[in-house]
């Protein structure tokens, strides 16, 4: 296994695959090809034999420049738990220190337990939002109307 930075041609193989990588939610509009294209030093693929077996697209904010933001990570479902979204992040981390970032923020959706566990046990902590949902702080209407997000930041 390699870990690389992402090509704009990694593309059409990840969004051929990112629904079903979700048990079928509809994932491949929150992520357009423009982040294969402009964010390619700050995010990163972990490839075997050619097969791309998990991402993560990551870039430093425009509006605050100590902070990195994680867009999207997807890990495929037979190579779960074997470390990869954890190497991804820690590979984020380094990336982006140098650049002068002390800061990672992150967002998922509340039906996302798998999610929420992982970025708490990675040390990220919830921001307080303006509601709960099963006793999770959220964000309402975070991503339009009746899309509540948990929100996560953690110092780096």
């Amino acid at each position: 296994m390699i870990t690389r930075t992402v090509r704009a041609s990694d593309y059409p193989e990840v969004i051929a695959v990112i629904n079903a990588w979700w048990g079928g939610r509809n994932m491949a509009d929150m992520l357009p090809k423009l982040f294969f294209v402009h964010f390619q030093n700050t995010s990163f693929i972990v490839e075997e034999k050619g097969q791309i077996l998990a991402f993560l697209i990551g870039f430093v904010s425009q509006t605050n420049t100590n902070e990195g933001y994680i867009h999207f990570v997807g890990v495929h479902p037979d190579h779960r738990k074997k470390g990869m979204a954890k190497c991804l992040y820690e590979t984020f981390f380094g990336k982006i220190k140098p650049l002068g970032c002390n800061t990672v923020r992150c967002v998922t959706s509340p039906v996302n337990k798998n999610s929420i566990m992982f970025h708490t046990n990675l040390g990220f902590q919830v921001e307080q939002g303006d509601s709960e949902v099963e006793g999770i702080s959220v964000h309402t209407n975070y991503d339009g109307k009746g899309e509540s997000r948990v929100l996560f930041v953690k110092k780096v």
